[in-house]
């Protein structure tokens, strides 16, 4: 398939990406000053993406590392960087590993990371101290072979576009450093494919031979040893779901390549509505509480999945939701009943239990048994799953874990 066309749409130019590194720069050269200023010995350097000149267009934050010079290590040295940050920017503390910060300039968004400058995954007081590391790795690689840039910007786009990208908990999916690792060990974003719908359950990828170094307590679907980190599986994030989705999406677009499979198609209430025909369809707006975008991912996620729980009686034919960052969540269940009977089979004790046989006949009426167990008739609360749902979005489970939930 000739991928030409589809570069085009995803891929910076090469004069975008001049004009972009330019102002990144200037944003750079402006904390580094600060940094002399204040005499702290560090430097920030670029990183992500942007290092690598593998952004997608339009979608991509600017990470940057600052890096302290290793004499720092006793100390806290989120706390130095913000000192110089607050200075120059308005900035929003998020809390990973270590304290790191986001700022908007010049349309672009930026994370900077406090690191250790390090010249070897040993030396590392924290998981982000070695993220240079990785960026060097990927950089060498492609210096090597320029090609692999526009391969892992078309696996990143493919991935994306199928909703498989991301390691964040409530995606469970594959990271920007494990598609840099995966292109660059398989030669290319069809060579990964067909590598894929052959990996096993438990597949080994060792890309620089490191052996048995891994800290097993990290296995999973897929273990991808860390070419700088070898103790490290660097897919302990991906999830079993995602891992079979991507070996199936895989094998359908080798069999019938399309430019489609690099397109996300967006989810709206008519495409819902379409999908579920004539049974019971519900959707909810959610709008998620502000914080580090892990953490609210995986409120909005148990959210969906308790009221997904108490909806289980009314037959769920399928379930989702979505989230962009930018806008509310949507999530939506399809029912295959849109009403109940008022009553209900209450389970109890088996006949042989006695003392509970007693407390279960003295609790209900009209017990009966069956198959040596005993069983009662007992109202339901709710017999309409809407009713169900407005109530559940009202309770402090909910409330809790997001700001507001809208039944459309």
């Amino acid at each position: 398939m000739d991928y030409s066309k589809i570069l085009e749409k995803i891929k910076l130019s090469r004069e975008q990406e001049n004009k972009l590194k330019e102002k990144i720069n200037k944003t750079i050269s402006k904390i580094n000053n600060e940094f002399e200023n204040q005499s702290i010995k560090a430097e920030v350097v670029l990183g992500g993406s942007a290092a690598k000149s593998t952004m997608l267009k339009g979608d991509f934050d600017v990470d940057l590392f600052a890096r302290l010079d290793y004499k720092y290590k006793v100390e806290k040295i989120s706390v130095l960087v913000k000192k110089v940050l607050e200075k120059l920017f308005s900035i929003q503390s998020l809390q990973g590993s270590r304290e790191y910060f986001q700022f908007n300039q010049d349309n672009l968004t930026y994370e900077v990371v406090p690191v250790l400058k390090i010249e070897n995954y040993s030396q590392a007081c924290n998981v982000t101290d070695a993220s240079p590391l990785h960026v060097d790795w990927v950089r060498k690689a492609t210096n090597k072979n320029p090609d692999l840039i526009n391969q892992i910007i078309l696996a990143k786009s493919f991935l994306k576009a199928n909703r498989l990208y991301g390691a964040e908990s409530y995606i469970g999916g594959f990271s920007g450093h494990i598609v840099d690792i995966l292109v660059i060990y398989y030669g290319g974003f069809e060579s990964l494919l067909k590598a894929a719908v052959n990996w096993q359950q438990g597949m080994r990828i060792d890309p620089e031979n490191h052996g048995k170094k891994l800290n097993k307590a990290k296995l999973g679907p897929l273990v991808i040893i860390d070419p700088v980190q070898p103790q490290r599986n660097a897919a302990a994030a991906l999830g079993l779901k995602k891992y079979r989705k991507f070996k199936k999406i895989a094998k359908q677009f080798l069999e019938n390549p399309s430019k489609e499979f690099f397109k996300k198609k967006k989810i709206t209430i008519e495409k819902l509505k379409q999908k579920a025909d004539n049974n019971k369809l519900i959707v909810l707006k959610v709008e998620p509480l502000k914080g580090k975008d892990d953490i609210v991912g995986a409120k909005i996620m148990k959210s969906f999945q308790h009221i997904k729980k108490k909806l289980k009686e009314f037959k769920i034919i399928n379930s989702g939701w979505e989230w962009d960052k930018k806008q509310p969540a949507l999530c939506w269940y399809i029912l295959g009943q849109d009403k109940l009977p008022k009553q209900k089979e209450h389970r109890g004790p088996p006949v042989s239990s006695k003392n509970h046989a007693k407390m279960f006949r003295q609790a209900n009426e009209n017990v009966y048994v069956k198959n040596n167990i005993l069983y009662a008739k007992v109202n339901r609360e709710f017999t309409d799953p809407k009713k169900l749902v407005k109530q559940l979005i009202n309770t402090e489970y909910i409330k809790q874990r997001v700001k507001k939930v809208l039944l459309l």
